[in-house]
This record gives C-alpha cells, structure tokens and sequence, in this order.
C-alpha cells in the first residue's frame, strides 16, 4: 500500500469513527472488552424480600445488572393480581434490562405418562406469557425426578427433544438444567447424553457451580461442550470446609467467598468465545436478611470481581 492509499485509509476510518460507523464502533468495543460475560441476577438472591416481580426488576437495573432471570411463580401471582404481561416487557425494556430467563419447576422429565403431560401442557402455558414479556428461555431442570435413581437417560433425551420443539414454536428455549442433589440428571456427564441425544438443534445446558460441585462432576466438564450450548451460567460459591454430599442449597455465598476455583471455571466459559450471561444465584439467609438493593449491589460487585480476576 502507497503513502497516498495509506493516507486515505486513515481519513476514511477517522471519518467513520467521527460520524459514528456502527461497524467500527461496534469493532473498537469488542476489542477494549477482555470477557464475554454479562451479568444477569437471579431473584432467589432477594427471593425472601418479597418485593414483588416489578420491584425485582427495579432493583436489578439500579444495581446495574444487564438482565434478570425471574421465579415462574413470581410472575404468575403479579399476573394474578391484575397485572399485565405488556407492562412487564414495557419496564424491562425501559430499564434496559434483559429477562433472560425463567425459573419454572414442570415436570416434564418423569416416566408418569399422565403427568408428563400435564406438565407439557404448563410449559406451553408458561412459554407463552413467557414470549409475552420478551424472556427469552426457561429453566427445565429433572423435577419430579430426583428421588429415585435410574431414569432412563434415552427417553429423558426423548422428552427434552420435545420441550425443545415445543420452545421453538412458543418462542422460548428451554435450558436444560442439572440438579446437584438429584438422584437424575446430577452429573454433567448425564446432562450432556441428554442433550446430545435429544435430536434437537436448540439443545442448551445450564450449569451451576454449587450444582457442579454437589453432583460431583469436575469443573472441567465444562470444557467438553461447545461455547453454543451453554448461553447462561448460575454463578455462586460453596464453602470448602463442608464434604460435597452435605452441601445444601442455602449454603450457597457469593461468588469469590467460597473455595470454588472460580478462575479456572471463568476462563473455560470465556474461552468459548461466545456470549455468556453469568446469573448470581443465591439462597442464602444473611443475603435475604439485607436491604434488596445493597445485596444485589454486593452481588454484582463480587462477580465483577471475580471476572476481573479471571480474565486479566
């Protein structure tokens, strides 16, 4: 290239950048950021506040997360009470905040052919007013079978490729969760079968550091799938000192405060190089006991710090 073209060039890229390019602007900020994270919350973290589900959303914005993953229930009783689904989507898209995902408890997965049914049924009810407010999944994890061992794995991939069908005709993607604690679906490795064998372009699995750990999967399962398939991740900490079998959901801390290798997991996911919503789940009554908004601004700042850490 000659001087003359050199210098066009450089006129030409201070112009757009001038005039505001969306191409280059859009370049330059994917080069400054070293993650691929955002940061969403999840509202069991302020569950016990009982704030109700538009308040949930205030504080989420105010505390500068970039998307919230509510409780199913949580909108089902602000639906009850008269609200509506349009005001939902109105307010989160005001606050610029993304509802990236829904926590619901059907049960899809079970062998009992009546009640599999029914719970098919709920999740195309809840996927709709889900596609309503604009959430863009749901959370599918193995309820109604975690106390008894031995589902078989095949017609459980079978069941979740129809959930997967199901969620590309309503507009909302079912991730498929594993359960630490469960009987079913508590290793990674299970989860992945599932998912692998369900037939389904859209399959997803949702992780979670406490649930990894409670399962007994190593955390460098996570690296035997594809950046595409994991689109959320549940962030937390385990405190070290307690035999993984004994570990119980409220024991969950926040992210950093535990003995999680929390470098280690951050790098595997950012390396996949594709979006991941990093959600902040916790069920913890310290967290419950304080104000909503300090908790959900300690909670942000702990996984910003971890990010930091992580991804240097």
């Amino acid at each position: 290239m000659n001087r003359r073209n050199v210098l066009k060039s450089t006129l030409a890229t201070g112009a757009a950048f001038a005039l505001g390019s969306p191409s280059l602007l859009a370049a330059s900020k994917r080069s400054s950021k070293k993650h691929n994270f955002t940061f969403c919350l999840n509202t069991s973290t302020i569950r016990k506040q009982n704030l109700g589900l538009m308040r949930e959303l205030d504080m989420a914005a105010q505390a500068g997360f970039d998307g919230i993953e509510i409780w199913m229930n949580t909108l089902q009783t602000y639906l009850k009470s008269g609200g509506k689904a349009s005001d939902v989507r109105k307010k989160s898209e005001d606050l610029g905040l993304i509802i990236e995902d829904s926590i619901g408890f059907a049960a899809w997965v079970v062998d009992d052919e009546v009640q599999r049914n029914k719970a098919m049924e709920q999740v195309k009810q809840e996927m709709d007013v889900l596609a309503q407010i604009g959430c863009k999944r749901i959370a599918a994890p193995p309820m109604g079978a975690t106390n008894e061992a031995g589902l078989d794995l095949l017609k459980a991939a079978e069941r979740y490729g129809k959930m997967c069908t199901l969620g590309k005709e309503m507009g909302v993607l079912p991730q498929l969760e594993l359960w630490g604690f469960s009987k079913n679906l508590h290793l990674f490795g299970e989860t992945l079968f599932v998912a692998a064998e369900c037939g389904h372009s859209d399959a997803v699995i949702l992780p979670d550091v406490y649930h990894l750990r409670r399962g007994g999967s190593p955390f460098e399962a996570l690296e035997m799938i594809n950046g595409s398939k994991i689109q959320m991740f549940h962030i937390n900490d385990y405190p070290g000192a307690i035999a993984k079998e004994q570990l119980t959901d409220d024991m969950r801390v926040m992210p950093g405060d535990g003995e999680a290798p929390m470098d280690s997991i951050l790098q595997t996911l950012n390396n996949k190089g594709v979006p991941i919503a990093l959600s902040l789940e916790i069920f913890n009554e310290d967290v419950w006991e304080m104000d909503a908004l300090d908790a959900c601004k300690l909670g942000i700042s702990k996984m910003k710090t971890c990010v930091d850490s992580a991804v240097r």
